[in-house]
Formats: structure tokens, sequence, C-alpha cells
């Protein structure tokens, strides 16, 4: 009896061990879980800028177009202006695009931390 008992208690310690581990597995690709999160809500904050900025060169272009309709003179002076606001449009659209990139890959990252995550706790 004092034998099977030893046993049952190295069983039950080995499994404590296991699941200590799968947990300790499981905090860790939650950590990893918010810090990705935290990186995609830091891009999209950044994609939400590019995008103001886009609208307001957009808008800063249409008031521009439509001076330049009340004369020719002003025509030659906005002509910097919507060069300037073309080239800010353009910066913003690369911006935006690589803000986009790094979303893509960050949910990349994210759903390989997810599966490797769900492995973890399917293994457990």
């Amino acid at each position: 009896l004092a034998n099977q008992t030893a046993r049952a208690t190295e069983d039950i310690a080995a499994q404590i061990s296991e699941i200590q581990g799968a947990t300790q597995q499981a905090v860790s690709a939650i950590q990893g879980i918010g810090a990705t999160i935290t990186e995609i809500s830091a891009i999209a904050g950044t994609i939400a800028a590019a995008v103001e900025e886009q609208g307001a060169a957009t808008q800063e272009i249409a008031r521009n177009v439509q001076q330049a309709a009340f004369g020719t003179g002003e025509v030659t002076e906005n002509i910097g202006t919507v060069k300037q606001a073309s080239a800010d449009t353009g910066a913003a659209a690369r911006n935006v695009l690589s803000a986009a990139d790094d979303v893509s890959r960050h949910a990349i990252d994210l759903s390989q931390e997810v599966d490797g995550f769900l492995a973890g706790v399917k293994a457990a």
C-alpha cells in the first residue's frame, strides 16, 4: 500500500509539473499576444493619422483648385501649394502602405502565436 501511495504521489507530482509547464507556456503566449495587440494598436493609430493627413491634404487641394478658378494670376501662385499638397498626399499614401504592411506582418505573427497557444493548450 505504501508503494502504491508513493507511486500515486509521484504521478500526481508529475501531472502537477506538466500543468505548471503548460500554464507557463500559456502565460508566455498570452503575453506575446498582448504585445502584438499593443503593436497593432500603435500601427492603427499611425494609419489613422496618415488617413487624416491625407484627408487634410485632399481638402487643401480642393481649396486651391477653387481659388485657381478665380483668376489666372492666382493659378500661378497656387501651383506651388498644389505641388506640395500632392507630395504630402504621396508621402501619406506611402506611410499608409508601410503601416498596412506592418499590420499584415503583425497579423501573421499574431496568428502564429495564437496557433502555438492553441496547440499548447490542446497538448496540455
